[in-house]
Order: C-alpha cells, then sequence, then structure tokens
C-alpha cells in the first residue's frame, strides 16, 4: 500500500539508462547500469515508461516491494512481475524512481522503494498496457572486467 514519502528523501531523477527493441507482438527491455542493482532500477523505470510518460508522474507516495528468485534470472522476472502486480492491486501505483535498498545476489533477493503516485487517466497518457513479464529471451550480463552491466527482459503487450 503506498504511503507517504518522509522528509528528507533523495528524490532526484537519474539518467534514464534504457531502451525499447521492437520484438513481433512484443516489445523487448533493454537497460543498464554502472552496476547490476542500477540496471535493476533501470529496466524497472523501462517497464513504467512504456506504460505512461514517467516524466508525469509526480513523487508524493511510495511503496515498499520484496521479490526473490531461484537465479538472477528469475529475480528479474520476479522483480518486474512484482512491479507489475503493485500497479494493477495497489490502487495503480506508477513509480517515477525506484530504488533498491537490498540486492542480494547469492541468495537471489530484492528490496526495493517505489516514489510516485497513483495513475490517473486524467494526468498520465495512457501508453501500453502491459499483461505480463516473460523469460523469453530474457539475459543478465554482469561482468565489472568488461564493465558490463545490461538486461534484456521481453514484456508481452
Amino acid at each position: 500500500m503506498a504511503e507517504e514519502i518522509p522528509e528528507g528523501t533523495d528524490l532526484s531523477i537519474p539518467e534514464a539508462k534504457y531502451e525499447y527493441l521492437d520484438h513481433t507482438a512484443d516489445v523487448q527491455l533493454h537497460a543498464w547500469g554502472t552496476h547490476l542493482k542500477e540496471a535493476f532500477e533501470n529496466v524497472g523505470m523501462a517497464m513504467f515508461g512504456y506504460m505512461t510518460d514517467i516524466e508525469t508522474v509526480d513523487m508524493s507516495l511510495q511503496t515498499h516491494m520484496e521479490a526473490e528468485g531461484d537465479d538472477m534470472e528469475g529475480l528479474l522476472f520476479h522483480f518486474l512481475d512484482e512491479w507489475l502486480f503493485i500497479f494493477s492491486a495497489d490502487d495503480f501505483f506508477i513509480p517515477r524512481k525506484i530504488v533498491i535498498s537490498e540486492f542480494d545476489r547469492e541468495n537471489f533477493k530484492i528490496k526495493a522503494v517505489g516514489y510516485g503516485e497513483t495513475f490517473d487517466i486524467q494526468k498520465h497518457p495512457q501508453g501500453t498496457e502491459v499483461k505480463a513479464i516473460t523469460y523469453s529471451a530474457m539475459q543478465v550480463y554482469d561482468d565489472d572486467e568488461k564493465d558490463q552491466h545490461e538486461l534484456f527482459v521481453i514484456i508481452d503487450i
């Protein structure tokens, strides 16, 4: 359930590090970051950016989420799936910023906070509905030596 954001919370918006790639009848999200945690934050914002113009979203509320998986791909799937559930079930909460507070790469667990507001069709342009997250062609690149931290996820639209 969304709640008020505590005073003093850093609400600065980071640079968008994602793009949309064409895929037959679906869309592929490609996100990256200076580390894998940032790539996860960016892929979450990429999904919401496909649903509406996230620049129209004010940060007046926050909501917490947790996800876990059996491996990194499973964690990515459940991370996005949980955010999609929060949007669908929690009064259509849509974040403008996602911050991962805990990223356990060994046990494949994430805790995150989304800062945003309730989706309002009068305020937020309606983009494309995301029906589901898929494992199809999912890729996680995490290579510190090559400085490559990228995610590829196909979402069902």
